[in-house]
Protein backbone atom coordinates (compact mmCIF):
# COMPACT_ATOMS: atom_id res chain seq x y z
CA UNK A 1 0.00 0.00 0.00
CA UNK A 2 2.86 2.40 0.78
CA UNK A 3 4.34 1.90 -2.68
CA UNK A 4 0.96 2.54 -4.27
CA UNK A 5 0.60 5.78 -2.27
CA UNK A 6 4.06 6.95 -3.39
CA UNK A 7 3.16 6.23 -7.02
CA UNK A 8 -0.01 8.31 -6.66
CA UNK A 9 1.98 11.22 -5.25
CA UNK A 10 4.17 11.18 -8.36
CA UNK A 11 1.11 11.13 -10.62
CA UNK A 12 -0.68 13.93 -8.73
CA UNK A 13 2.42 16.10 -8.96
CA UNK A 14 2.70 15.50 -12.70
CA UNK A 15 -1.00 16.26 -13.33
CA UNK A 16 -0.87 19.52 -11.38
CA UNK A 17 2.27 20.70 -13.17
CA UNK A 18 1.00 19.75 -16.62
CA UNK A 19 -2.37 21.50 -16.22
CA UNK A 20 -0.71 24.76 -15.17
CA UNK A 21 1.87 24.51 -17.94
CA UNK A 22 -0.70 23.64 -20.62
CA UNK A 23 -2.78 26.71 -19.79
CA UNK A 24 0.26 28.97 -19.98
CA UNK A 25 1.44 27.44 -23.27
CA UNK A 26 -1.93 27.84 -24.95
CA UNK A 27 -2.06 31.49 -23.90
CA UNK A 28 1.41 32.03 -25.34
CA UNK A 29 0.49 30.19 -28.56
CA UNK A 30 -2.64 32.35 -28.92
CA UNK A 31 -0.71 35.63 -28.64
CA UNK A 32 2.32 34.60 -30.68
CA UNK A 33 0.93 32.11 -33.22
CA UNK A 34 3.81 29.74 -32.48
CA UNK A 35 3.31 26.16 -33.73
CA UNK A 36 5.97 24.87 -31.35
CA UNK A 37 4.16 26.45 -28.39
CA UNK A 38 0.83 25.00 -29.57
CA UNK A 39 2.44 21.55 -29.83
CA UNK A 40 3.92 21.93 -26.37
CA UNK A 41 0.49 22.96 -25.02
CA UNK A 42 -1.09 19.87 -26.57
CA UNK A 43 1.76 17.79 -25.15
CA UNK A 44 1.11 19.07 -21.61
CA UNK A 45 -2.67 18.62 -21.95
CA UNK A 46 -2.22 15.03 -23.15
CA UNK A 47 0.16 14.38 -20.26
CA UNK A 48 -2.49 15.65 -17.80
CA UNK A 49 -5.09 13.30 -19.25
CA UNK A 50 -2.59 10.47 -19.20
CA UNK A 51 -1.99 11.05 -15.50
CA UNK A 52 -5.73 10.70 -14.86
CA UNK A 53 -5.78 7.41 -16.80
CA UNK A 54 -2.86 6.08 -14.75
CA UNK A 55 -4.71 7.04 -11.56
CA UNK A 56 -7.71 5.10 -12.90
CA UNK A 57 -5.42 2.14 -13.54
CA UNK A 58 -4.00 2.33 -10.01
CA UNK A 59 -7.50 2.39 -8.51
CA UNK A 60 -8.78 -0.52 -10.60
CA UNK A 61 -5.65 -2.62 -10.10
CA UNK A 62 -6.06 -2.36 -6.31
CA UNK A 63 -9.41 -4.17 -6.34
CA UNK A 64 -9.38 -7.50 -4.48
CA UNK A 65 -9.47 -10.88 -6.20
CA UNK A 66 -12.85 -12.42 -7.01
CA UNK A 67 -14.22 -15.54 -8.67
CA UNK A 68 -13.70 -14.15 -12.18
CA UNK A 69 -10.25 -12.75 -11.38
CA UNK A 70 -8.70 -15.15 -8.84
CA UNK A 71 -5.26 -13.52 -9.17
CA UNK A 72 -6.59 -10.00 -8.68
CA UNK A 73 -6.75 -7.03 -11.05
CA UNK A 74 -3.10 -5.94 -10.98
CA UNK A 75 -2.73 -6.00 -14.78
CA UNK A 76 -5.37 -3.29 -15.12
CA UNK A 77 -2.54 -0.81 -14.54
CA UNK A 78 -0.64 -2.21 -17.52
CA UNK A 79 -3.74 -1.97 -19.72
CA UNK A 80 -4.33 1.70 -18.92
CA UNK A 81 -0.63 2.45 -19.38
CA UNK A 82 -0.89 1.00 -22.88
CA UNK A 83 -3.85 3.29 -23.56
CA UNK A 84 -1.70 6.20 -22.36
CA UNK A 85 1.07 5.21 -24.79
CA UNK A 86 -1.41 5.01 -27.68
CA UNK A 87 -2.73 8.50 -26.83
CA UNK A 88 0.80 9.92 -26.71
CA UNK A 89 1.52 8.33 -30.09
CA UNK A 90 -1.70 9.36 -31.83
CA UNK A 91 -2.71 12.62 -30.16
CA UNK A 92 0.54 14.08 -28.86
CA UNK A 93 2.87 12.93 -31.61
CA UNK A 94 0.35 13.02 -34.45
CA UNK A 95 -0.97 16.53 -33.82
CA UNK A 96 2.53 17.91 -33.23
CA UNK A 97 3.70 16.48 -36.57
CA UNK A 98 0.61 17.86 -38.32
CA UNK A 99 0.93 21.33 -36.81
CA UNK A 100 4.63 21.41 -37.62
CA UNK A 101 4.07 20.39 -41.22
CA UNK A 102 1.32 23.00 -41.66
CA UNK A 103 3.58 25.75 -40.33
CA UNK A 104 6.49 24.61 -42.52
CA UNK A 105 4.28 24.75 -45.61
CA UNK A 106 2.77 28.10 -44.60
CA UNK A 107 4.95 29.68 -41.90
CA UNK A 108 3.38 32.30 -39.66
CA UNK A 109 5.06 35.72 -39.39
CA UNK A 110 7.47 36.02 -36.49
CA UNK A 111 5.96 37.71 -33.43
CA UNK A 112 7.37 39.10 -30.20
CA UNK A 113 8.92 36.03 -28.46
CA UNK A 114 8.66 37.49 -24.94
CA UNK A 115 5.55 35.43 -24.12
CA UNK A 116 7.25 32.27 -25.29
CA UNK A 117 10.36 32.83 -23.19
CA UNK A 118 8.36 33.51 -20.03
CA UNK A 119 6.13 30.48 -20.48
CA UNK A 120 8.98 28.17 -21.45
CA UNK A 121 10.99 29.31 -18.43
CA UNK A 122 8.10 28.72 -16.01
CA UNK A 123 7.30 25.40 -17.68
CA UNK A 124 10.87 24.20 -17.18
CA UNK A 125 10.62 25.00 -13.48
CA UNK A 126 7.31 23.13 -13.07
CA UNK A 127 8.43 20.18 -15.18
CA UNK A 128 11.71 20.07 -13.31
CA UNK A 129 9.86 19.74 -10.00
CA UNK A 130 7.59 17.00 -11.39
CA UNK A 131 10.57 15.15 -12.88
CA UNK A 132 12.46 15.35 -9.57
CA UNK A 133 9.50 13.77 -7.71
CA UNK A 134 9.26 10.95 -10.24
CA UNK A 135 13.03 10.44 -10.34
CA UNK A 136 13.27 10.15 -6.55
CA UNK A 137 10.52 7.53 -6.50
CA UNK A 138 12.18 5.70 -9.40
CA UNK A 139 15.52 5.66 -7.56
CA UNK A 140 13.95 3.84 -4.59
CA UNK A 141 13.71 0.65 -6.68
CA UNK A 142 16.42 1.40 -9.23
CA UNK A 143 19.20 -0.68 -7.72
CA UNK A 144 22.77 -0.45 -8.96
CA UNK A 145 22.00 -0.53 -12.69
CA UNK A 146 22.20 2.38 -15.12
CA UNK A 147 19.27 4.71 -15.77
CA UNK A 148 18.00 3.17 -19.00
CA UNK A 149 18.65 -0.37 -17.80
CA UNK A 150 16.65 0.30 -14.63
CA UNK A 151 13.91 2.02 -16.63
CA UNK A 152 13.48 -1.03 -18.85
CA UNK A 153 13.52 -3.32 -15.83
CA UNK A 154 10.90 -1.30 -13.91
CA UNK A 155 7.53 -3.00 -13.43
CA UNK A 156 5.69 0.09 -12.14
CA UNK A 157 4.14 2.10 -15.01
CA UNK A 158 2.84 4.70 -12.55
CA UNK A 159 6.47 5.68 -12.01
CA UNK A 160 8.27 4.93 -15.28
CA UNK A 161 5.50 6.32 -17.52
CA UNK A 162 5.39 9.60 -15.59
CA UNK A 163 9.19 9.73 -15.46
CA UNK A 164 9.36 9.27 -19.24
CA UNK A 165 6.66 11.88 -19.82
CA UNK A 166 8.43 14.41 -17.62
CA UNK A 167 11.77 13.69 -19.30
CA UNK A 168 10.22 14.04 -22.77
CA UNK A 169 8.52 17.26 -21.62
CA UNK A 170 11.85 18.77 -20.53
CA UNK A 171 13.49 17.79 -23.83
CA UNK A 172 10.46 19.10 -25.73
CA UNK A 173 10.71 22.43 -23.93
CA UNK A 174 14.36 22.72 -24.93
CA UNK A 175 13.40 21.97 -28.55
CA UNK A 176 10.63 24.59 -28.46
CA UNK A 177 13.01 27.12 -26.91
CA UNK A 178 15.58 26.43 -29.61
CA UNK A 179 12.93 26.84 -32.31
CA UNK A 180 11.80 30.19 -30.96
CA UNK A 181 15.32 31.48 -30.30
CA UNK A 182 16.92 30.52 -33.61
CA UNK A 183 13.83 31.51 -35.54
CA UNK A 184 14.17 35.09 -34.27
CA UNK A 185 17.95 35.13 -34.29
CA UNK A 186 18.09 34.12 -37.97
CA UNK A 187 14.75 35.72 -38.88
CA UNK A 188 13.61 32.33 -40.20
CA UNK A 189 10.00 31.29 -39.43
CA UNK A 190 10.66 27.71 -40.55
CA UNK A 191 12.46 26.94 -37.29
CA UNK A 192 9.14 27.11 -35.44
CA UNK A 193 7.44 24.44 -37.57
CA UNK A 194 10.58 22.30 -37.55
CA UNK A 195 10.63 22.41 -33.75
CA UNK A 196 7.02 21.19 -33.70
CA UNK A 197 7.94 18.27 -35.99
CA UNK A 198 10.90 17.40 -33.74
CA UNK A 199 8.61 17.40 -30.68
CA UNK A 200 6.22 15.08 -32.53
CA UNK A 201 9.04 12.66 -33.34
CA UNK A 202 10.15 12.79 -29.69
CA UNK A 203 6.65 11.91 -28.44
CA UNK A 204 6.23 9.08 -30.93
CA UNK A 205 9.59 7.61 -29.91
CA UNK A 206 8.62 7.75 -26.24
CA UNK A 207 5.23 6.16 -26.99
CA UNK A 208 6.86 3.29 -28.89
CA UNK A 209 9.20 2.66 -25.95
CA UNK A 210 6.27 2.61 -23.52
CA UNK A 211 4.23 0.32 -25.77
CA UNK A 212 7.13 -2.12 -26.05
CA UNK A 213 7.73 -2.25 -22.31
CA UNK A 214 4.05 -2.43 -21.32
CA UNK A 215 3.24 -5.07 -23.91
CA UNK A 216 5.64 -7.53 -22.28
CA UNK A 217 4.05 -7.00 -18.86
CA UNK A 218 0.52 -7.21 -20.23
CA UNK A 219 1.02 -10.52 -22.05
CA UNK A 220 2.78 -12.19 -19.11
CA UNK A 221 6.42 -11.19 -18.59
CA UNK A 222 8.35 -13.20 -16.02
CA UNK A 223 11.09 -12.20 -13.60
CA UNK A 224 14.58 -11.30 -14.76
CA UNK A 225 17.60 -13.58 -15.11
CA UNK A 226 19.13 -12.43 -11.81
CA UNK A 227 15.99 -13.43 -9.89
CA UNK A 228 15.89 -16.82 -11.63
CA UNK A 229 19.52 -17.40 -10.63
CA UNK A 230 18.65 -16.48 -7.05
CA UNK A 231 15.74 -18.94 -7.03
CA UNK A 232 18.01 -21.74 -8.19
CA UNK A 233 20.52 -20.86 -5.49
CA UNK A 234 17.83 -20.92 -2.80
CA UNK A 235 16.68 -24.34 -4.00
CA UNK A 236 20.26 -25.65 -4.07
CA UNK A 237 20.74 -24.44 -0.48
CA UNK A 238 17.89 -26.67 0.70
CA UNK A 239 19.39 -30.16 1.44
CA UNK A 240 16.07 -31.90 0.76
CA UNK A 241 15.96 -30.69 -2.85
CA UNK A 242 17.48 -33.05 -5.41
CA UNK A 243 16.58 -31.07 -8.53
CA UNK A 244 14.70 -27.94 -9.54
CA UNK A 245 13.15 -27.63 -12.97
CA UNK A 246 13.14 -24.17 -14.61
CA UNK A 247 10.94 -21.86 -12.48
CA UNK A 248 7.82 -20.40 -14.09
CA UNK A 249 6.92 -16.85 -13.13
CA UNK A 250 4.70 -13.97 -14.22
CA UNK A 251 4.12 -10.43 -12.97
CA UNK A 252 0.55 -9.74 -11.87
CA UNK A 253 1.32 -6.13 -10.93
CA UNK A 254 4.24 -3.78 -10.17
CA UNK A 255 4.98 -5.47 -6.82
CA UNK A 256 3.21 -8.78 -7.23
CA UNK A 257 4.30 -11.92 -9.07
CA UNK A 258 3.26 -15.55 -9.23
CA UNK A 259 5.78 -18.41 -9.07
CA UNK A 260 5.36 -22.09 -9.97
CA UNK A 261 8.12 -24.56 -9.02
CA UNK A 262 8.56 -28.17 -10.08
CA UNK A 263 10.78 -29.60 -7.33
CA UNK A 264 12.26 -33.08 -7.09
CA UNK A 265 13.01 -33.98 -3.47
CA UNK A 266 15.36 -36.65 -2.14
CA UNK A 267 13.69 -40.08 -2.52
CA UNK A 268 14.24 -41.13 1.11
CA UNK A 269 12.11 -38.29 2.50
CA UNK A 270 8.81 -39.09 4.14
CA UNK A 271 5.64 -37.20 3.23
CA UNK A 272 5.92 -35.14 6.41
CA UNK A 273 9.55 -34.26 5.68
CA UNK A 274 8.64 -33.26 2.13
CA UNK A 275 5.94 -30.92 3.43
CA UNK A 276 8.39 -29.37 5.89
CA UNK A 277 11.04 -28.92 3.16
CA UNK A 278 8.49 -27.31 0.87
CA UNK A 279 7.52 -24.86 3.62
CA UNK A 280 11.19 -24.00 4.25
CA UNK A 281 11.79 -23.37 0.58
CA UNK A 282 8.73 -21.13 0.26
CA UNK A 283 9.75 -19.18 3.36
CA UNK A 284 13.28 -18.65 2.02
CA UNK A 285 11.94 -17.43 -1.33
CA UNK A 286 9.45 -15.00 0.23
CA UNK A 287 12.10 -13.65 2.62
CA UNK A 288 14.40 -12.69 -0.28
CA UNK A 289 11.78 -12.01 -2.95
CA UNK A 290 8.62 -10.58 -1.35
CA UNK A 291 7.18 -9.85 -4.79
CA UNK A 292 6.20 -13.53 -5.03
CA UNK A 293 2.83 -13.27 -3.32
CA UNK A 294 1.70 -16.62 -4.68
CA UNK A 295 4.00 -19.65 -4.81
CA UNK A 296 2.90 -23.04 -6.09
CA UNK A 297 5.20 -26.01 -5.56
CA UNK A 298 4.79 -29.34 -7.29
CA UNK A 299 6.75 -31.64 -5.00
CA UNK A 300 7.73 -35.14 -6.07
CA UNK A 301 10.44 -37.64 -5.07
CA UNK A 302 13.58 -37.72 -7.23
CA UNK A 303 12.92 -41.31 -8.25
CA UNK A 304 9.55 -40.46 -9.79
CA UNK A 305 9.21 -39.87 -13.51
Amino acid sequence: MAGNSSSKTVVYGAIGANLAIAAAKFVAAFFTGSAAMLSEGIHSLVDSGNGLLILLGLARSARPADDQHPFGHGKELYFWTMIVAVLIFAVGGGISLYEGWIHIKDPAPLADPTWNYWVLGLAMVFEGVAFTLAYREFNKTRGAGGFWQALRASRDPAVYAILLEDLAALVGLLIALAGVFFGHLLNNPYFDGSASVAIGVLLIGMAVFMLTETRGLLVGEGVDAATLTSLRALAAAEPAVARLHPPLSMYLGPREAILALDVRFQPELSAQETVAATARLEHAIRAKHPEFTRIFVEATAAAEH
